[in-house]
Order: C-alpha cells, then sequence, then structure tokens
C-alpha cells in the first residue's frame, strides 16, 4: 500500500475502471487526482491521474493488480453511491454536495472558496479548491440544510459511517468554525452521523465548546508542512497562522474533544525531513493530537504539478517510525470517532500502529 502511494497506480482500462466504481477526481479539496480502490478488502485512495501513476509500475486490470506481469494481489473499486443519483429540494445533485471518499466516509468542503486561494502570492501551493468550483462539480457554499439532507441519504441508502467536513478560510476570525458549527447542528439533527470538523485554528478557543457542543465529534487543524521557512515558501498565506499558534490551539481542543480525537494533516515529500516530522509528531503525541502524515500527491493545475511525490522508502522509514510513536502513546487511528484518520484511506500509516 505504501509502495502504490507514492508510485500511483495504472488502469488498463480507465473506462472500465470509471464505470466500476467511484468516479475518480481531478482537482478540487481533498484526496484529489486520485481513485478509491479496494485490495484485499482493504480501501485506500491511490494516484492515477498523476504523472508519476502513468509510469507506476503497478497496473490494475481484470479485477487483479499486477506488478509488471506478476500478480499480486485482487483489485476492486467501491461502487459508485446511491446518492449521486439523487438531487437536493433546490434542485442540485447530492454529489455536489458531498462526496463518497474511501469506502464509507461521505465528505464535503463546505466554503469551496478560501482566503488564502484568492490570491496567488498567499495560495497553497499544493492547493486545487478552485478547480472543482470552476468546472461546475460543485457549489460555492452548502446550506446546512442540503448538508443535512445529503447526509441522511448517504447514511440510509450507502451505509456512510462517519463525515468530513472541511472549509476553505472565510474572511473572519472564526477561519471556518461558525459554518462548521452550523452545519453538525443541522446534520446531527436528521440522522445520528459521527462528524469531523476541519479549520484553521480559530482566533477564540471557545470556539471548540461551540463546535463540540452542535454535534462535531473530531476536530482537525492540519500542518500540512512543519518547518517554518518552508511553510513560508509553500503557502505563505496560511503560514502567517504560525506552528506555535497551532500547538497552543492544539492543546486547547483536546480538553474539548479528547485525546485522539483532535488530528493533524502532515505532508510528507514537500521538503520536510524526517527528523522534522517525527519532532513535530513527538510534540503533537504530546499533546494527545494524532499525527496523520500522508505522502504528498501532485495535483495538476497547481504550481506544485510537476513535483515528485515522495519515495516509498522515505515513506516506509517515516511511518514505520510513526507508527510505533502512535502506538506507545496510545492513540490509534481505530480510536478515532471520525475523519481522516480513522478512515486511513490516503496513507498506511495505520498498517504500521503495532
Amino acid at each position: 500500500m505504501t509502495e502504490l502511494q507514492s508510485f500511483g497506480l495504472r488502469l488498463a482500462d480507465p473506462g472500465a475502471a470509471a464505470h466500476s466504481g467511484v468516479a475518480s477526481r481531478r482537482g478540487g479539496a481533498g484526496p484529489s487526482d486520485h481513485k478509491a480502490v479496494t485490495i484485499d478488502g482493504h480501501t485506500i485512495m491511490v494516484p492515477v491521474h498523476t504523472g508519476s501513476a502513468h509510469q507506476s509500475p503497478f497496473v490494475a486490470e481484470g479485477g487483479e493488480l499486477r506488478r509488471g506481469s506478476i500478480p499480486i494481489a485482487a483489485i476492486s473499486f467501491p461502487k459508485a453511491p446511491r446518492f449521486y443519483g439523487l438531487q437536493t429540494f433546490d434542485g442540485v445533485p447530492y454529489s455536489h454536495i458531498a462526496t463518497l471518499h474511501g469506502a464509507d466516509v461521505l465528505a464535503t468542503t463546505v466554503l469551496q472558496t478560501c482566503i488564502r486561494y484568492e490570491s496567488r502570492r498567499k495560495a497553497c501551493k499544493f492547493c486545487a479548491i478552485g478547480q472543482s468550483l470552476a468546472a461546475g462539480r460543485t457549489i460555492a457554499h452548502k446550506t446546512p440544510q442540503q448538508l443535512a439532507e445529503v447526509a441522511r441519504a448517504a447514511v440510509l441508502l450507502d451505509g456512510v459511517k462517519h463525515m468530513v467536513m472541511t472549509t476553505g478560510t472565510p474572511h473572519t476570525s472564526d477561519r471556518g468554525a461558525a459554518v462548521l458549527t452550523d452545519s453538525a447542528f443541522a446534520i446531527k439533527a436528521a440522522v445520528d452521523l459521527p462528524i469531523q470538523g476541519q479549520c484553521e485554528p480559530p482566533d477564540d478557543d471557545r470556539w471548540f465548546e461551540r463546535m463540540r457542543a452542535a454535534g462535531i465529534d473530531t476536530l482537525g487543524m492540519h500542518l500540512e508542512v512543519v518547518t517554518p521557512a518552508l511553510r513560508d515558501e509553500i503557502m505563505p498565506g496560511k503560514a502567517q497562522v504560525p506552528v506555535a499558534r497551532y500547538m497552543e490551539a492544539f492543546e486547547a481542543a483536546v480538553r474539548v474533544f479528547g485525546r485522539g480525537q483532535v488530528s493533524t494533516y502532515i505532508l510528507a515529500g514537500l521538503g520536510d525531513t524526517h527528523e522534522a516530522i517525527l519532532s513535530t509528531c513527538e510534540q503533537l503525541l504530546s499533546l494527545g493530537v494524532y499525527p496523520f502524515v500522508v505522502p504528498f500527491v501532485p495535483i495538476s493545475g497547481t504550481p506544485l504539478e510537476d513535483h515528485a511525490p515522495p519515495t516509498p522508502e522515505f515513506m516506509k522509514h517515516l511511518l514505520g517510525t510513526l507508527g510505533s510513536m502512535v502506538s506507545a502513546a496510545g492513540l490509534r487511528s481505530g480510536d478515532i470517532k471520525a475523519g481522516c484518520g480513522k478512515c486511513g484511506a490516503c496513507s498506511s500509516l495505520s498498517v504500521y500502529e503495532s
């Protein structure tokens, strides 16, 4: 799995693969240029549209995963969910409101616009949040009522187990916490579904209490890059919120949500060293924060589209050490109530938890 997520996957018959499962996504927020694949019963997100994927030694054909000419595993694609065939009362396709990630996770970007993305000088160089909006695959702001309607259908029709709500950062000091709070309140009124909210640290820590009271079960605040100079270079807008503020916010959030129910995304392969990532993860684990480390995947149309993903060797060494650290801290992915760490499809970290 680690090698697949670094090298990517070639689809021998892209048309057949597209019709046999959940469509792969190009651009947008979250895992993009990926496709969900199930290998021997385990569903992961694997790059299929990147340059490295087109040169990958791995190929999927006829229900079989091969490395070169050698069959190594059975492979399948999760079926397109039934809720994709519906639309809201006001005529918006459900798939424009939320999408299926992995095998059983409902995911949405509540605000598909971002203060960071408005200026290329300030935008995160890996981010493609505006692409799906420009392509007409989504809408700019999903209302609480729309999200509740789609979430209820996804649970009833497709057995979705938990939900991830992320957001672009608005022009407000809460940095998205307010729209997540409103959305969660409506969703929980409609259906009993564990929810992870994801945003930048709000200026006021009291938002954590409000988010928890509204029904958000777990919280994600994503560092993505840990070295300060590299943060300034790769995500100059987001770097205006320093790592020190993230650490303060993590500590405050854990007091509200509990140990292991607060997490952060770290993108390995953008220039942070093993030592820098593991040192940050050690600090995070001491606070009770789950560090979800994933391999960077270059997305077409972004300034880093030609940046190479990390090698499997880089990821195996990193995740092997981190998996032991996570287990020693007692913060296993399986204990997370909702969100990216629980899903685990974008990283093989959970496999290394011993």
